[in-house]
């Protein structure tokens, strides 16, 4: 009796902290908040879609969004905005949604400030039309 008990609470601590979407993941979908980037002591690390992190790419962290989504990343302040690659997870700092790779955060002009107010756009999900 008491293996079932504990098996029922590992089996709802899964479900209660399992990577349930926060954000519908469907093309055309739009989500607003900051962007950061990613420090470059965390170029060559790998990422949680197993490819190795190179901040000469253009490539992204989301919470939620599945693994090889593209996205439209628009800077509020000054309008423009890059596409990205979303291949790792995070950012795990309150109030941001997405975290961009180095050469994202210049090419969005955003460096020097570090953090912007972004809106994102899902060009294409994995396995969804778009893709």
């Amino acid at each position: 009796m008491m293996t079932k008990k504990i098996s029922l609470i590992f089996i709802a601590a899964a479900l209660a902290t399992s990577a349930l979407p926060l954000f519908a993941a469907s093309p055309g979908q739009v989500q607003r908040g900051v962007a950061s980037y990613y420090h470059d002591s965390l170029h060559g690390n790998k990422t949680a879609s197993g490819q190795v992190y190179d901040k000469t790419k253009l490539s992204a962290a989301h919470k939620s969004l599945p693994l090889g989504s593209k996205v439209r990343v628009t800077d509020l302040r000054t309008g423009k905005s890059i596409v990205v690659r979303v291949n790792d997870r995070g950012p795990f700092v309150k109030g941001r949604i997405i975290d961009l790779s180095r050469r994202a955060a210049t090419e969005l002009g955003m460096l020097k400030r570090g953090v912007t107010r972004v809106k994102l756009e899902v060009l294409s999900v994995p396995g969804r039309s778009g893709a």
